[in-house]
């Protein structure tokens, strides 16, 4: 039977419900010092021996009695007999007895004879580095529950620790779930999804310092899901099951672990992340995660992070945050806590930040993002310019060099961005795609650094400039070519609907995906839907939108649409057909002052390169013909 949801706890709320129901035992081990690493240990460490265990030589020169010197002036100076009044001596070796200082040997003439002249006298214990100075037997090294840095494990052999006690990593059991689940390595096949998910939730738990362990993926089978569970509770200290978490009728996690042991609770007020079930079975912590990746990531931090780090007994990690500007509005619902992952960049004199896609299912808006938005369970959600203090996931000083591009998808930002990390490791690129007229509006806005725009107006017959004159009148912004590129229909291999024209797709029952409102893509088909006297509701999908030609590309190939507009890489990356139909202008639109910038100097080096451009080129459909040169500035 169907199992909806029996809880929709806060997070915190959650939390502490589950430490407080849950536990992991201590267990300690004994390891070499050498490999502790990261390890926590387990009890307070006592120095054996002292480091030095004598008076050594803190410089090279020579050992002296430091009362034999006194009166030794450049006016006086004074010469010292070799064994009687010092000794040679080197850095590290061990103060002769009988002497208590040692003279650099830049600050000694010697004599053929063997004398040597000093011209200042010594200090008692200059230059000498006493008994204990680094370590003293019996102090204190490292206290308990401390993780072990590369200094520490220094300091312990100098101690004369080899051996420590540390705590076990717990050993955690992470389960995949669902029938349609295959090795990333096996054929794709509709229906099909490769697991990823537990290699990304074992790897966040060895970085916790768990001892993680990937199960074989189980299907959706209430008795090999019950088995599983038992199973690992057996040998483990904590168990994961990734997927079968949520309401569907496939869904049997959770009333398996009701069944085996005792479920805290069932759904979490986030976005996202809801379908989380805490439980345990047989004194085991157990936890079931969502499917979906970003779900299934942030509530593995939220709930199992915490665990570990109290077994460990350290403090959990806190980000860096950092107050930024809002790029773009970013809405929300009552009642749920959401976390909306962010870019950020420093435009001008103040760092924007721009929501990313918030999808639960979409892994990279996490490999992209720079920042976390967390908006409460109380608000609507913040409206654009307005300041919110965002977690970072980057240090902030690497942020400072992050440019911001937005407007209009293209795959040669993409290459820009590996290009510009390449030439400078401290300069990266993100992009927001917001189309053309949404680029142009955040360069005026100061929202972003450079925006991609191909806009065609058909008055004129030029592109991108009469927009720019209309929404920016008076801004102080140049427009620089990038690449000609060709625009035309993504069909499906052998273009079975015979898709040419426009005039192809009117009534004609064709599936067509469009681009949306504001970008090139979108203005220059409804230009041609009007040449060829046509309306938008002739068109079957005209109102279905993506935001990437990749995007357009992806739903034909899987079958959801039969048609769309775009580029030919994007139709080249999914094997399907492209039916040429118009060269268009691609161009970049940045202000004067990031013009006149280090940054865009380096861009323009880049885009100058004939590497670069065969690159592009090879894309197919590109021309850089006019690569880096300005169409257009204001005053020009």
């Amino acid at each position: 039977m169907r199992k909806v949801y029996l809880s929709n706890i806060p997070r915190l709320e959650a939390l502490e419900k589950f430490l407080a129901g849950v536990n992991i035992p201590c267990q300690t081990e004994k390891y070499a010092v050498k490999k502790a690493l990261d390890r926590v240990t387990a009890e307070a460490v006592f120095a054996r021996f002292s480091m030095p265990g004598y008076h050594a030589a803190a410089m090279d020169g020579i050992a002296v009695q430091s009362e034999k010197t006194f009166g030794a002036s450049d006016q006086v100076p004074l010469q010292l007999k070799p064994e009687d009044d010092y000794d040679s001596i080197n850095t590290g070796e061990p103060l002769p007895s009988g002497f208590d200082a040692v003279i650099k040997v830049e600050e000694v003439q010697f004599h053929e004879d063997g004398r040597a002249e000093i011209l200042a006298p010594a200090t008692p214990w200059q230059h000498v580095r006493a008994v204990g100075e680094d370590v003293v037997a019996g102090e204190l090294i490292v206290p308990s529950r401390h993780r072990l840095r590369p200094q520490d494990l220094g300091a312990l052999l100098a101690g004369g620790i080899t051996e420590i006690e540390v705590l076990k990593k717990p050993a955690v059991a992470v389960i995949p779930s669902g029938s349609e689940i295959i090795d990333p390595g096996h054929e794709r096949r509709k229906g099909s999804i490769p697991d990823f998910n537990s290699t990304v939730i074992a790897s966040y738990l060895r970085q916790w310092g768990a001892e993680a362990e990937i199960q074989p993926k189980v299907p959706d089978d209430p008795d090999q899901i019950r088995q599983a569970l038992s199973g690992a509770v057996e040998k483990y200290d904590l168990v994961i099951i990734n997927a079968g978490s949520s309401a569907g009728d496939k869904d049997f996690t959770y009333a398996a672990i009701e069944e085996l042991g005792e479920a805290f609770l069932h759904g979490v007020a986030t976005r996202p992340g809801k379908p989380t079930i805490l439980g345990q079975i047989g004194q085991k912590p157990v936890v079931g995660l969502p499917g979906y990746p970003v779900s299934a990531y942030l509530s593995l931090e939220w709930f199992v992070q915490p665990l570990i780090y109290r077994y460990f007994g350290l403090p959990l990690p806190r980000r860096e945050r950092m107050p930024v500007t809002l790029g773009r509005r970013v809405v929300s619902e009552l009642g749920v806590e959401e976390f909306v992952r962010m870019t950020v960049g420093f435009v001008g004199d103040r760092y924007i930040a721009n929501p990313l896609t918030r999808g639960a299912g979409v892994t990279m808006s996490l490999v992209r993002a720079d920042g976390l938005l967390v908006v409460p369970a109380n608000s609507l959600g913040h409206e654009q310019d307005e300041r919110v203090e965002i977690e970072l996931y980057r240090p902030e000083a690497e942020l400072r060099y992050n440019l911001l591009a937005s407007g209009s998808h293209d795959l040669i930002i993409d290459l820009l961005a590996t290009a510009l990390k390449e030439h400078d490791p401290y300069l990266s690129l993100s992009s927001a795609h917001l189309g053309s007229m949404g680029g142009i509006a955040a360069v005026g806005k100061r929202q972003a650094h450079l925006a991609g725009v191909h806009l065609f107006d058909p008055e004129s017959g030029d592109y991108n400039w009469p927009y720019i004159e209309k929404i920016l009148p008076g801004a102080e912004v140049t427009l620089v070519n990038l690449a000609y590129r060709m625009q035309g229909w993504i069909v499906p291999r052998g273009n079975p609907d015979g898709i040419e024209t426009v005039g192809d797709l009117a009534g004609s029952g064709v599936s067509f995906i469009n681009r949306q409102k504001g970008a090139g893509t979108r203005i220059l088909f409804d230009h041609l839907l009007k040449e060829a006297g046509l309306s938008p509701d002739q068109i079957y999908g005209y109102e279905r939108e993506e935001h990437t030609h990749l995007n357009i590309a992806a739903a034909v190939a899987a079958g959801t649409a039969e048609a769309g507009l775009g580029i030919l890489p994007a139709a080249r990356a999914f094997d399907l057909d492209f039916v040429p139909l118009a060269e268009e202008r691609y161009d970049l639109l940045m202000s004067d002052s990031f013009y006149r910038s280090r940054e865009a100097e380096i861009l323009f080096a880049i885009i100058a390169d004939p590497r670069f451009r065969e690159k592009v080129e090879a894309l197919g459909g590109y021309s850089m013909r006019d690569a880096g040169r300005i169409m257009e500035k204001t005053g020009e």
